[in-house]
Formats: structure tokens, C-alpha cells, sequence
């Protein structure tokens, strides 16, 4: 027992006493004042160490966004790419070069082979019409019992390909792959009409033939005149229908035999 109260007082044994309590309480009493205007002028802020709540620091000081919101002025907002938002985006239609006003004036430009054709639309590389065109042919072909999507897709693109090089031989502004297949491809329409009339009657006859010749000579007119338009081939329509004519003659002997 002795040897643990001895061990006791020498743990809690320190420098502070009572006196030293009793002296700092009656000092406390006069320093009171300086002590308060000390606070006063401090604005009663706490210590860099202590725990301070979050009414305090909102009251001493206030945010002012300038980390989760930055502060930009009218001037700087106005001269951003994406100022305006999404207003200023154009459609997703025209992003895809879709445009149905201009499909449907070609459209009407390749059933009336007399109509003047505008240049600036049919120098468009358009590929959407020349799609459904050529899946209508395939379409048709195979109601009437004829499955020739390879050779209608073979055709097209080795036809494309030597008219471009025909074309750029006899131009002199020259003419795009683009502008080439959407010509040829929009001027396949009547060629649809040809095989559709194939899933009704047989077209091996007379009949047929003369209907083939005329689908035939309608095809590469318009686009004979398509080009001379587009590429300001004026007087050469027909040295351009000749082999516009053999290669929409293809199409006709898949269609009718």
C-alpha cells in the first residue's frame, strides 16, 4: 500500500498548485476589462486552433462562389464558341447531309426530262436517294422473282466509276465520285418503274422491249442533262446520254430477261 501511494502522488504531482489557481482567479477579476476590449477589437473571432461552427464563419466572412461558380463577366460569356447553347446548332438531318426539299426537286427533275435542272442542287453529293432507288429496283426485281441486289450494287459502282473518269476527261472543272453516283442513282428511278411493271406482265415481247428502250432513253436523258448542267457542258448532252445509255441498258436486260 505504501509503494502504490507513493506511486500516486508522484503521478499527479505537477507545478500547478491552488495558490496559482487562486492567484490567476484574482487576477482574472482585473484583467476583465482589458480582456473585453481585447475581444471587442478582435471582432470576437476564434483562435487558429479551435473548433469554430459554421454560423460564425458565414457571419465573419461570406462566400463568394468563386470555387464551384466561377464569376465571368457579360464580355467574356459573349465571346464563347457555346454561348448560345444549342440554339444555334444546326438540324441533325442537315449535319447528315439529308435533305428532303432537295430529294424531292431532284426527284421531279429526273421524271421530267424537260424541266431545266438547277446546277447547285444537282452538284450535291446526295446518297439518299440513290439508296432507295437501288433497294426499289432490288425490291421489285425480287417480287418478280429475280434476286439481283449483287449485281444492281456491282453495277452501280463500276458504272460510277467510269463515268467519273469519262466525265473528268471531257470537263474541265472536273466532277466528284459523290456527285457522279447521285446522278446515275437518282436517274435509276424510271428503271424502277420498268421493274415494277415486270412483277404485272412478262416483259419478253414487243411490248417489252419498246417499253425497255423508252425507260432506256428516258433514264440517260436526264441524266445527260443533269451533267451538262451541273459541269456547264453546254452542246455535249449527247456525246454524255451515249454511255449513260449502255449502262441503264444493263439495268433493262437484268429487268426484262
Amino acid at each position: 500500500m505504501s509503494n502504490f501511494e507513493q506511486f500516486h502522488v508522484d503521478f499527479y504531482q505537477s507545478n500547478y498548485t491552488i495558490d496559482d489557481q487562486e492567484e490567476g482567479c484574482n487576477s482574472y477579476g482585473s484583467n476583465e476589462n482589458i480582456c473585453g476590449s481585447r475581444k471587442s477589437q478582435a471582432g470576437e473571432q476564434p483562435p487558429a486552433g479551435a473548433f469554430a461552427p459554421s454560423e460564425m464563419l458565414l457571419t465573419s466572412q461570406s462566400y463568394t462562389g468563386q470555387i464551384l461558380q466561377p464569376t465571368c463577366s457579360p464580355d467574356t460569356l459573349s465571346h464563347l464558341p457555346y454561348a448560345d447553347g444549342f440554339d444555334e446548332e444546326p438540324p441533325l438531318l442537315e449535319e447528315l447531309g439529308i435533305n428532303f426539299e432537295h430529294i424531292w426537286q431532284k426527284t421531279l427533275t429526273v421524271l421530267n426530262p424537260m424541266k431545266p435542272a438547277d446546277g447547285s442542287i444537282m452538284n450535291e453529293t446526295d446518297l439518299t436517294g440513290p439508296m432507295i432507288f437501288s433497294l426499289a429496283l432490288g425490291a421489285t426485281l425480287l417480287l418478280a422473282g429475280k434476286v439481283h441486289f449483287g449485281y444492281v450494287y456491282g453495277m452501280s459502282a463500276i458504272g460510277c466509276l467510269a463515268m467519273h473518269a469519262l466525265l473528268n476527261l471531257m470537263s474541265v472543272p472536273g466532277v466528284s465520285h459523290g456527285c457522279v453516283a447521285s446522278v446515275l442513282g437518282y436517274c435509276l428511278l424510271p428503271m424502277v418503274i420498268l421493274s415494277s411493271s415486270a412483277v404485272v406482265f412478262s416483259l419478253q415481247g414487243i411490248l417489252g422491249t419498246l417499253l425497255a428502250l423508252l425507260i432506256i432513253g428516258w433514264c440517260s436523258l436526264s441524266a445527260s442533262k443533269i451533267f451538262t448542267s451541273a459541269l456547264a457542258m453546254e452542246g455535249q448532252q449527247l456525246l454524255i446520254a451515249y454511255p449513260c445509255a449502255l449502262l441503264y441498258g444493263l439495268f433493262a436486260l437484268l429487268t426484262v430477261f
